[in-house]
């Protein structure tokens, strides 16, 4: 039962996924306002250059992860990563705002492409039943570069300038790429023969059915953090704690990281609803502290809530999107999970932004923690339920 967790490929391909993800972050909080100093747009082209990379990314998503369970997974990363070098490497050649546009969205491509990989090959290296603690500790490495990303990636901006963040940004994908050629190949599960005959056609070619309830939930909770993500500053402003609000990422990181450990153990050992419903009420406790922030620590509070409930909801809703699904289907279903969550994520700022003049920052915030308790008892339904008599019909039969 003691398989190995840390070992040097687990090590490597979330080393990747950190560097891929800094570069990430450090040009999603940059790009806005290079779009708008450099080519005179309005604030609306500066959200488009910065919404369109999501766009892509889905349709990266969209046809990587039925190829990953097909082919080897370490090739699939690697093409995302050339193609994530040569996109980056297009940042230095804009000469326009359309030609921005589309560089951006093929970069999203090529990083849908990459970050799906790594998410298969994560899950397809960690013990069967270690996948809670192996998943959340993969995950931590988006995490942390949430955090790390946007300070550098403004940091570099402000003493040195975009093109120097550019340089930045490639540099670091092709260290990327180099680990990336040193992680040994996956084995691949074959597919059955009677599978193979099958013409698997429509929807089910692009998304794993059994991914599907707790990737729906994942929608719901990407919308509720992308009103963190997206607005938290602007808040900060009028309310006057933008001094604190500059070191709210990081208290939410190191909260994340902190509580990592005990969480994924506890997934495991305990079943996924021992994890979700307290991932749920410190996620909404820590909306509910937002809204009412009236002081640097109440704010820093909400960080601290924050990083335990969404920051232990999305890696364990992963784990539970891939255990549910077939083995030999993990790449598929990792797709699905992140296409759902970034649907989530990446469209909520445009609806949420109209919601803001009628309803204010203080009741936008009530309003999220309202969604993440609507959106626990959707997960009741969903998967919840199921789960628990699964586990205790499973406790049953092992004290027979």
């Amino acid at each position: 039962m003691s398989e190995k967790l840390w070992t040097k490929d687990f090590m490597l391909i979330t080393l990747v996924n950190f560097l891929m993800y800094i570069i990430h972050y450090s040009l999603i909080v940059t790009i806005t306002l290079f779009t708008i100093e450099e080519y005179q747009a309005n604030e609306g082209m500066g959200g488009l250059a910065a919404g369109i990379f999501i766009i892509g990314m889905l349709v990266g998503r969209l046809y990587s992860g039925k190829y990953i369970d097909q082919w080897q997974p370490k090739y699939i990363l690697l093409i995302g990563l050339v193609a994530s070098v040569l996109t980056i490497s297009l940042y230095f050649t804009i000469q326009s705002l359309a030609i921005l546009l589309i560089v951006r969205f093929l970069h999203g491509i090529a990083f849908g492409i990459s970050s799906t990989s790594t998410g298969a090959i994560a899950s397809k290296i960690v013990p069967e039943h270690r996948k809670g603690e192996g998943i959340g500790y993969y995950a931590l490495s988006t995490t942390v570069a949430s955090a790390i990303g946007p300070f550098v990636g403004i940091l570099i901006n402000q003493q040195l300038g975009f093109e120097m963040n550019f340089t930045f940004c490639l540099a670091t994908i092709l260290v990327a790429f180099l680990i990336g050629f040193t992680i040994k190949k996956i084995k691949v599960v074959p597919i059955s023969k009677q599978e193979a005959q099958q013409s698997v056609s429509g929807v089910n070619k692009y998304l794993q059915k059994e991914a599907l309830p707790i990737s729906f939930v994942a929608i719901f909770v990407g919308v509720a953090y992308a009103s963190v993500l997206s607005f938290l500053t602007a808040y900060a402003q009028t309310i006057n704690l933008v001094y604190f609000a500059s070191f709210f990422f990081i208290v939410y990181a190191v909260s994340t990281l902190v509580s990592r450990p005990f969480t994924g153990k506890i997934f495991d050992r305990f079943g996924e609803n021992k994890v979700m419903y307290p991932s749920f009420l410190c996620f909404m406790i820590g909306l509910a502290l937002l809204a009412t922030a009236t002081n640097g620590f109440l704010l820093l509070l909400s960080a601290i809530f924050i990083g335990l409930g969404y920051g232990t909801l999305i890696p364990s809703s992963q784990a539970i999107a891939v255990k549910s699904s077939p083995i030999e289907k993990i790449g598929l279903a990792t797709s699905t999970f992140y296409m759902f969550a970034d649907l989530g994520a990446g469209f909520a700022p445009f609806l949420l932004g109209m919601l803001i003049p009628l309803l204010g920052y203080r009741n936008l915030y009530w309003s999220m923690a309202l969604l993440v308790i609507a959106v626990s008892i959707l997960y009741y339904f969903l998967h919840g339920k199921n789960a628990h008599q699964e586990r205790k019909a499973n406790h049953e039969s092992m004290t027979k």
